[in-house]
């Protein structure tokens, strides 16, 4: 699917490295307390690629117990994912959108999620991109969350308040600030074209998110708690956690997206994104 090459890109990219790390520095001393997430060249691989859930609240949505998700490397025969239909924070039209996606998996056919085919993976699911790492650059008034495959970033702005009429975009837009040693992020302004899990729950433009960074286990460890809050898809508010382990000293390298995938196992659900007009 993707494309390597083995040049390091994190020292140029977003205006340099140089400059990042400055600003960083910066900005962590402003914050005495505030976690460092990006020095040393520091990625973060997410552990799984589904939620965790929170005891004591509504469970996100996971698989249907009659048909159990395996995943790749546990060395059975790995399966698409068929949601639990069940769950009581879907609403109907959520809830049936779910059966059809299950009635595809069910058909035998590939069920793979939108970022296989190269488009964005939204919030909160950014927090489930798996595999490659994910990278912090933190400057005195923004935090940028970039995951190496494809560069899919996120821009934090550490301000207080959102801005007014926000036009609805995949990454929505987050506003963020230090509460100790937790950075705080909240997202709105989501449009309503990508999923909040790897089970192709859908959402509306009502989606606000709040997610909280935290380092465990001696800094080994980053822990992310999400609040999901979309009373248009969902009957309640619920509550998530994602997980990531270190990976130091490893530059960042250039991925692409979009080669060589036209059929990727037979994959028909989601076409390869393209260009209406030229960037520039």
């Amino acid at each position: 699917m993707s494309g390597f090459a083995s040049k390091p890109v994190f020292q140029y990219l977003l205006g340099g490295a140089a400059a990042g790390v400055v600003c960083a520095g910066v900005a962590l001393a402003q914050n005495a307390n505030a976690p460092d997430l990006s020095s040393g060249n520091t990625g973060w691989v997410s552990i799984g690629t589904d939620w965790d859930a929170v005891p004591g609240g509504p469970p996100p949505v996971t698989f249907d117990p009659a048909h159990p998700y395996v995943p790749n490397g546990s060395g059975k025969q790995p399966t698409f994912r068929v949601a639990d239909l069940s769950n009581p924070i879907l609403q109907p039209w959520v809830r049936e959108a779910l059966r059809k996606a299950n009635e595809r998996v069910l058909s035998g056919k590939a069920a793979f999620t939108p970022k296989e085919r190269c488009w964005p993976i939204g919030v909160p699911g950014f927090l489930l991109y798996p595999v490659t790492p994910v990278y912090f650059l933190q400057m005195p008034k923004e935090v940028v969350m970039i995951w190496e495959e494809d560069h899919m970033a996120r821009h934090v702005y550490l301000t207080d308040r959102h801005s007014p009429n926000l036009k609805p975009s995949w990454f929505g837009e987050s506003i963020g600030h230090y509460e100790g040693d937790t950075l705080v992020v909240d997202t709105i302004g989501l449009n309503d074209k990508s999923f909040v899990d790897s089970f192709r729950t859908p959402h509306t433009t009502q989606l606000h998110v709040v997610e909280r960074f935290h380092m465990i286990e001696d800094g080994k460890t980053l822990e992310v708690a999400v609040h999901v809050e979309d009373p248009g898809a969902f009957t309640t508010p619920w509550n998530a956690m994602q997980r990531y382990r270190r990976v130091a000293d490893r530059p960042m390298v250039e991925q692409s997206c979009a080669e060589n995938n036209a059929a990727w196992f037979g994959y028909d659900v989601d076409p390869i994104p393209q260009a209406l007009r030229p960037d520039f």
